[in-house]
C-alpha cells in the first residue's frame, strides 16, 4: 500500500465548525448566516440545519480518539467566528474560547497537530444583517480583529493557520448564485465580496506577522479549484481552459503571489473588478507561507465562441459567462453522489499547473474526498467506491511529487459524515458514518484503509 510519499509527509483529515459542532445556541454562541439561511424554506434539502449536526461540541473527545486510532498526524478544523465574537466584534465569549482550548489540548495530548481555519463560511449573522457582510469594506478590519483574538488565545499551541476556506465559494455561491448563505443573487457582488475577502486575508496575515511573530507559526489561505481540461486541441479551447483556471484559482491566488488579480480578469471584467490600493497589493503579495488547495473534480472547457453546440454543457453558473467558456464533461467519466466527475489525472495536472505558475510553492491539499451514499450493514460500512477514489487520487498525488511538485501534505475530506450545506444530510463525504439520531460513529472501510496507508508510508 506504500505509494512513495516522503517520510515527513503530513497525513490529516478535516472538518468545519458549522458542519459538525451543533450547539448552535449553547454557551453564548451568536447566530451565523447559516443558522438563518437554513430556516429559509426551500434553501436546504429537507429543510435540514446544523443545529445539532454531529454534536462535536459535546463529543469532541470521542472524535479525537477516533482520529488517534487512525494514526493521523494532523486535524484541520475551523473556529466558529460567532462562537468567539457573537456580534462579529466587541466582547469575547469566554465559553467559546474554553471550548477551543479544550479541543486543541485534547488533540495535542494525542499527538495530533491542530491546523485551524479562521473562516469556513459561518459569518456572524449580525455582520450580514447590520453591515452587509462581505460587501462592506470594513469587514476586513473586523476579520483581522477576530483573527487577532484567535492568535492571542490559541497561537501558543496552534502553529498552522488558514485564514479563509474557499473564498471562491463564499463569493460565488453566497453572493452570485445564492445557493449558499447569505443567499444573494448578483452578477457583480461576487467580485466585491471576493475583493473584501482578499483584503481581510491580507490584514489578518499582517496582524499575525507584526504582532504574533514570536509564535513562529505558518499562515495561508485554502483555495478550491477544479481542473479545467481543454475540450479539444484547438488553440481557442486551450486558451479558454487557461482563462478558466485563472478566473478560478488565479482570482484568489494571484494576489497572494503576484500582488494583483490575473490580467485576463482585468481585461474581461473592466470596472466590475475592484482594484487594490498600492498598500493592499504590498500587503497581499507574499501573504502565504504555503498554498492550500481543496480539489474535487475536473471539467472540460471550450471557448464560448468556438465550442460545438452539441456538447453536454453543464455547470455554467459561477462566473463562467464572464470567462466566455463552456463547461462540459466526458460521459464516460465516473461520478460521485454529488455528480462530481472522478478524474484522478486532473488532480495531477492541477498540481503541476500550480507548481509552474507559482514557482514551486509548498502545497498542502487541505481537502480531497468524495460523497457516496453508503450505510452500515451488520455494523460495518464497506464503502468500496471511496476506497477506490482515494487510491487513484493519492496515486496521482504521488506521481505529481515524482514530477517535482512540492506537495507536503494531504488532508482527507472529511473525517465524518456531516451537514453538507445546501445538500443537508443527503450527501455523505465522511470516512466515518454518523447516525444522526443516536450520534454513533462507525468507521467505514475507507477509514481503515487510510489508517493502513498512513502506517505503511511511515516505514
Amino acid at each position: 500500500m506504500t505509494l512513495g510519499f516522503p517520510k515527513d509527509f503530513t497525513w490529516g483529515t478535516a472538518t468545519s465548525s458549522y458542519q459538525i459542532e451543533g450547539a448552535w445556541q449553547k454557551d453564548g454562541k451568536g447566530l451565523s448566516i447559516w443558522d438563518a439561511f437554513c430556516r429559509i424554506p426551500g434553501r436546504v434539502v429537507n429543510g435540514e440545519n446544523g443545529d445539532i449536526a454531529c454534536d462535536h461540541y459535546h463529543l469532541f473527545r470521542e472524535d479525537v480518539r477516533l482520529m488517534s486510532d487512525m494514526g493521523v498526524d494532523a486535524y484541520r478544523f475551523s473556529i466558529a467566528w460567532p462562537r468567539i465574537l457573537p456580534g462579529g466584534y466587541g466582547d469575547v465569549n469566554k465559553e467559546g474560547i474554553r471550548f477551543y482550548h479544550e479541543l486543541i489540548d485534547t488533540l495535542l495530548e494525542k499527538n495530533i497537530t491542530p491546523w485551524v481555519t479562521l473562516y469556513h463560511w459561518d459569518l456572524p449573522l449580525a455582520l450580514e444583517m447590520q453591515h452587509d457582510g462581505w460587501l462592506n469594506p470594513n469587514i476586513a478590519d473586523w476579520f483581522a480583529n477576530y483573527a487577532a483574538v484567535c492568535f492571542e488565545h490559541f497561537g501558543d499551541r496552534v502553529k498552522h493557520w488558514i485564514t479563509l476556506n474557499e473564498p471562491w465559494c463564499a463569493a460565488v455561491l453566497g453572493y452570485g448564485l445564492g445557493v449558499h448563505a447569505p443567499g444573494r443573487v448578483s452578477a457583480d457582488e461576487p467580485y466585491i465580496a471576493g475583493h473584501n475577502l482578499m483584503r481581510a486575508h491580507g490584514k489578518a496575515v499582517q496582524v499575525y506577522r507584526d504582532k504574533f511573530q514570536h509564535q513562529r507559526g505558518q499562515i495561508a489561505l485554502s483555495n478550491n479549484c477544479d481542473w479545467r481540461e481543454p475540450l479539444s486541441e484547438h488553440p481557442a479551447d486551450k486558451a479558454a481552459a487557461q482563462r478558466s483556471l485563472e478566473f478560478f484559482l488565479g482570482w484568489f491566488a494571484d494576489p497572494v503571489y503576484f500582488g494583483d488579480y490575473p490580467a485576463v480578469m482585468r481585461e474581461m471584467l473592466g470596472k466590475r473588478l475592484p482594484e487594490f490600493s498600492e498598500e493592499e497589493k504590498a500587503q497581499l503579495k507574499g501573504s502565504a507561507d504555503f498554498l492550500g488547495l481543496n480539489h474535487y473534480t475536473t471539467m472540460l472547457v471550450a471557448d464560448a465562441g468556438t465550442g460545438p453546440v452539441e456538447i453536454n454543457v453543464r455547470g455554467n453558473g459561477g462566473m463562467a459567462e464572464d470567462q466566455a467558456v463552456l463547461l462540459s464533461e466526458d460521459p464516460t467519466w465516473k461520478q460521485t453522489s454529488m455528480g462530481w466527475n472522478v478524474v484522478p489525472w486532473g488532480f495531477r495536472k492541477l498540481l503541476k499547473w500550480i507548481d509552474q505558475r507559482y514557482d514551486s510553492p509548498e502545497i498542502y491539499v487541505m481537502e480531497n474526498g468524495c460523497a457516496y451514499d453508503n450505510h452500515p450493514q451488520d455494523g460495518e460500512v464497506e464503502d468500496t467506491e471511496r476506497v477506490a477514489f482515494l487510491q487513484e487520487y493519492l496515486k496521482a498525488a504521488s506521481k505529481a511529487i515524482s514530477d517535482g511538485v512540492n506537495l507536503k501534505g494531504y488532508f482527507l475530506w472529511s473525517f465524518m459524515d456531516n451537514f453538507e450545506w445546501a445538500e443537508g444530510y443527503a450527501k455523505q463525504f465522511g470516512i466515518h458514518y454518523v447516525d444522526f439520531k443516536t450520534g454513533q460513529r462507525i468507521p467505514k472501510a475507507s477509514a481503515h484503509w487510510y489508517a493502513e496507508l498512513i502506517k505503511s508510508n511511515r516505514k
